[in-house]
């Protein structure tokens, strides 16, 4: 497979934990009762926030704050599930797929190992593919060791719809002639899909 075909992208997302008693936490997706929420333009959901900052910039699509700018009144108090179904909706029209998304939650509280697979089996409905939350300390190291917020760190796989373009178009060629020397794939000879232009409207 033609290297350009295959991007990856990193994400992060940090909220401090707010004083405002009607804010509540929102991570992947669901809302953990009982404890502080975050402070953020939108419900400051760090997991999903990261998920859509690496799809992105593997995309070569910019970041999350040039789409969703905290100066927008649009995004004030925004589901960030409906973000990333926004942004899911700008990968697909450049024809790249997700292969998965892999998440690092930094934080002291919650804990998220009780409701690991609901905020993943949300999160991958979204995405059309796997993705994984897996949780960490900081081991009193810092303002998120002190209990003062939450990041996130998330990376990206995607794969471009034209390398299964390629694929099948070479199948039967191969089935046809598979000792011709001459008969390579054409993944090898395809062209990586031009790079994106990440200066667009903000939706």
């Amino acid at each position: 497979m033609n290297a350009g075909w295959i991007r990856v992208g990193q994400g992060f997302d940090i909220h401090r934990f707010s004083d405002d008693p009607t804010r509540v936490l929102v991570l992947g997706g669901s809302v953990f009762d009982g404890e502080r929420g975050l402070e953020g333009h939108s419900d400051a959901d760090v997991i999903s926030h990261a998920c859509s900052d690496a799809l992105l910039g593997a995309a070569g699509l910019g970041d999350i704050g040039m789409h969703f700018p905290d100066t927008d009144q649009r995004w004030k108090g925004a589901d960030s599930l409906t973000l990333l179904r926004h942004v899911m909706s700008l990968v697909g029209q450049q024809r790249w797929s997700v292969a998965n998304i892999d998440c690092a939650v930094v934080c002291e509280r919650p804990k998220l190992a009780p409701r690991r697979d609901e905020m993943q089996a949300t999160l991958t409905q979204i995405v059309g593919a796997p993705v994984t939350i897996k949780g960490n300390r900081a081991e009193r190291l810092g303002a998120i060791g002190r209990d003062e917020g939450i990041a996130c760190f998330a990376t990206a796989l995607l794969v471009h719809d034209d390398a299964a373009d390629a694929r099948d178009g070479t199948a039967g060629d191969r089935d046809h002639d598979a000792d011709d020397p001459d008969d390579h794939d054409a993944d090898d000879h395809a062209e990586a899909p031009p790079a994106v232009d990440a200066r667009q409207e903000t939706p």
